[in-house]
């Protein structure tokens, strides 16, 4: 069996590359997205390094002048998809999407840098000042106040476009100037597996905000409806600032390596100041527009093992809602609280289970030891993989395959974590 989906794992991403760079699925993400090519990229390190490196160098030919790399970048205007590149009207030459995406950049080009070194390093240095500008362009406009705390201005940017984190800050995005629009993703998935109308009414509102001020980075901080600060993002950006760091070393980088170091110091102490929530008993988004925490355990939660954040509070609690969560699916990690009445097993981030996150939650509870709760991760993502294919994402109650089909990260995951089953000490 392992074979057998090595072979389809590799044929995924083989035929779901356009050149240079991975579409996600056909049909449903006919584009190059962000963190997606990410993990990708570390599957495609798994047997071609040379194509592992050129899916992050596509990726960074749409990086704006001020560091951001978005989270779509358009090469040809595909009606399949909407919204595509006139909705978004970024006025960049390679057009593409104005906001970002959760930064996993920086920790899979060192990962595919460590697999060889001598090959790697020109690439890795190229890359390098691109991806600190990238990190800049977070801390400096998505934590304008200094918190240690990284915001997303629109769902899309968290990668976790539906999750019920976003439903109360969502209330104040006014949908009334909102277009006729006609949505593409619903002819291609079953309508129930994706999000709802009213949503995509908001998310619409906010590019309308983003495009009326011309994307300018400081304003949509400043003044876009929903600013919202996202465990998920900012357990992402700690790590690839830590990851970041140690390139940073390795290159001689020694002013960047101080920078950098003051992002992770200020993210330490901010993650459990800001988005540690007593009642929740865990990390969860909070609202900085109302300064407001959210109250709902998410997958996203989970996400601090691989930032690195560890005292014994936090530690004791991650551990309960992990056994908890364990107890009550057949699969982990559920992108929400399946005790919680926002959830739905088959909808989106509302519920199912995605692999990208768990090769995350996994990795993070392998380099902390934890070797029993790493397995069960790995193990269960295996199984849904083997049981449904390669899908968008997974009941973690029933184990059936969601959403787009032949996916490319899901691919991805089974070549770099979900096939190499981890030893128990």
């Amino acid at each position: 069996m392992p074979e057998n989906l090595d072979t389809q794992a590799r044929s995924i991403l083989k035929e779901n590359d356009l050149g240079g760079y991975t579409i996600p699925t056909k049909g449903l993400y006919p584009y190059q997205w962000n963190w997606d090519s990410a993990f990708v990229a570390r599957g495609f390190a798994s047997f071609d390094l040379d194509r592992a490196w050129k899916e992050i160098e596509t990726l960074f030919e749409g990086q704006w002048d001020d560091g951001m790399v978005p989270h779509i970048v358009f090469r040809k205007d595909d009606p399949s998809y909407f919204p595509g590149p006139a909705v978004w009207g970024t006025n960049q030459a390679l057009p593409t999407s104005g906001h970002s995406q959760p930064p996993v950049v920086a920790t899979v080009v060192r990962d595919i840098y460590e697999a060889d070194r001598e090959a790697g390093e020109a690439r890795a240095r190229a890359l390098f000042p691109k991806i600190l500008a990238w990190h800049r362009w977070f801390h400096r406009f998505r934590d304008p106040g200094g918190l240690g705390v990284i915001a997303v201005i629109h769902p899309w940017e968290s990668g976790r476009d539906n999750t019920p984190d976003w439903d109360g800050p969502m209330r104040a995005v006014d949908t009334s100037n909102v277009k006729p629009y006609v949505r593409k993703d619903t002819s291609h998935v079953d309508p129930s597996m994706r999000p709802l109308k009213a949503d995509y009414d908001r998310y619409l509102a906010i590019v309308d905000f983003g495009r009326s001020c011309g994307w300018d980075a400081e304003q949509v901080a400043r003044d876009c409806p929903f600013f919202v600060a996202d465990p998920g993002t900012t357990f992402i950006l700690l790590r690839a600032d830590r990851d970041l760091l140690a390139l940073a070393q390795a290159f001689g980088e020694d002013e960047a390596a101080q920078e950098i170091q003051e992002w992770i110091e200020r993210a330490e102490t901010g993650a459990i100041k800001h988005l540690w929530s007593d009642e929740a008993e865990g990390f969860v988004s909070r609202d900085l527009r109302k300064n407001k925490l959210m109250d709902g355990i998410s997958s996203a939660s989970f996400l601090s093992v691989y930032a690195g954040i560890s005292d014994e509070q936090t530690n004791a609690a991650f551990a309960r809602q992990f056994d908890r969560i364990a107890e009550k699916v057949s699969y982990l990690m559920p992108s929400w609280d399946p005790e919680d009445s926002r959830f739905e097993h088959l909808r989106y981030w509302r519920g199912p289970v995605w692999a990208v996150v768990n090769s995350m939650i996994g990795r993070g509870l392998l380099e902390a030891g934890d070797l029993k709760r790493a397995e069960r991760i790995r193990a269960d993502t295996a199984r849904l993989i083997e049981t449904s294919g390669f899908a968008e994402y997974f009941s973690p109650v029933t184990g059936a395959g969601a959403g787009g089909g032949t996916f490319s990260w899901t691919a991805a995951v089974w070549l770099f974590f979900a096939r190499h089953e981890i030893p128990q000490d």
